[in-house]
């Protein structure tokens, strides 16, 4: 088979989404399939005249006869094409709608749900990364549920986490500088703990530049900016060091189409301290680790506590991290499952 996967560039981006498709292409082509991966350039999700036409540039270029799988965070610029992507059989992989990305001003939000609103029902096949996503994108949209399945992230085996060894509790937080992951609520709920030892190392791009600045001044402005360590996106084996010498792992996300870096965590045995934004309170399995609401402070702060300052909990909940971890879905099984649901839309 032919597969064509669009999706805006860099494909490098280290990210949980990125790190999917990635991970999707090299089980297609480890099952002997002949993959391209078209960057598509501009602005995404919502797009700019550059990333139209380059949406109109990459479809141009794929050959009639070609499986297209497009990622959502780039199929909002498709939709003058969108009769195209009809009668070629497109499949949306989503990770989550871009309509419901928390920080996006509302005249922005509005045009994403309204060129979703078209894409969606003229696509053969969505493919969601999560039950809860699959389980939402009808309610949302003129979308039939039988058209819509579910692959689920893979893990790879990893080997346990051995923890910072002391003193304090080394706290690890895996996702781009954007909105959505919450960081600014995380920042503001260990400022809450100062009469703890702790310190945050945060890994992820400044997707969001202005953002990403504005941690960084609101660290400075709780007065917790030597505990904490911003160290940007990180090669793959950097990060599995980050883990390997982390003590928890803490996500105050708004929303998870699934929670990729949270599996991680629990690959490791690592503890986890999460809000329950989306998917991910589904991923992880509350004997693991803490969930407080998405978006409360309060909540937060107060359920971080213990498992910073109790070796004894924190143990208790790396061990029940660690099994749920052994049995979270394997990457190798994640490309036939979903070749399976592209042979639903021929």
């Amino acid at each position: 088979m032919d597969i064509a996967l669009l999706v805006p560039g860099p494909f490098s981006i280290v990210s949980g989404g990125y790190g999917y498709d990635r991970r999707l292409v090299e089980g297609f082509r480890g099952a002997g399939h002949s993959v391209r991966v078209v960057e598509l350039e501009g602005r995404h999700p919502l797009p700019d005249a550059r990333a139209e036409a380059s949406a109109r540039a990459a479809l141009d270029g794929v050959p009639d006869g070609t499986r297209i799988v497009i990622d959502g965070l780039g199929l909002p610029a498709f939709a003058p094409l969108v009769d195209e992507l009809g009668r070629r059989r497109a499949v949306g992989l989503i990770h989550h709608p871009t309509a419901i990305e928390p920080g996006v001003p509302e005249d922005e939000r509005a045009r994403l749900k309204e060129l979703e609103t078209l894409l969606f029902p003229r696509l053969a096949r969505l493919v969601a990364t999560s039950r809860l996503t699959a389980d939402r994108l009808p309610l949302e949209f003129p979308v039939d549920a039988a058209r819509i399945g579910v692959v689920e992230p893979g893990t790879d085996p990893a080997p346990r986490s051995q923890g910072s060894g002391g003193p304090g509790c080394a706290i690890l937080s895996v996702g781009v500088l954007v909105p959505r992951k919450g960081h600014d609520v995380l920042l503001r709920a260990l400022a809450r703990l100062f009469d703890l030892d702790w310190h945050l190392t945060i890994a992820g791009g400044p997707r969001d530049p202005v953002h990403a600045q504005g941690l960084a001044a609101l660290a400075e402005d709780l007065n917790i900016a030597p505990r904490v360590t911003f160290v940007g996106e990180v090669a793959q084996d950097a990060l599995d060091a980050l883990y390997a010498k982390a003590d928890l792992f803490a996500l105050a996300t708004h929303w998870e189409g699934y929670g990729m870096a949270a599996a991680e965590a629990l690959a490791r045995g690592l503890p986890l301290a999460i809000t329950a934004g989306g998917a991910i309170a589904d991923v992880v399995p509350r004997t693991a680790g803490v969930i407080a609401p998405p978006g409360d402070v309060t909540s937060l702060s107060r359920a971080m506590r213990r498992p910073i300052f109790d070796l004894a909990l924190r143990a208790e909940m790396a061990e029940a991290a660690w099994k749920a971890g052994q049995a979270l879905p394997r990457w190798p099984d994640r490309a036939r499952a979903f070749l399976t649901e592209m042979d639903a839309a021929a």
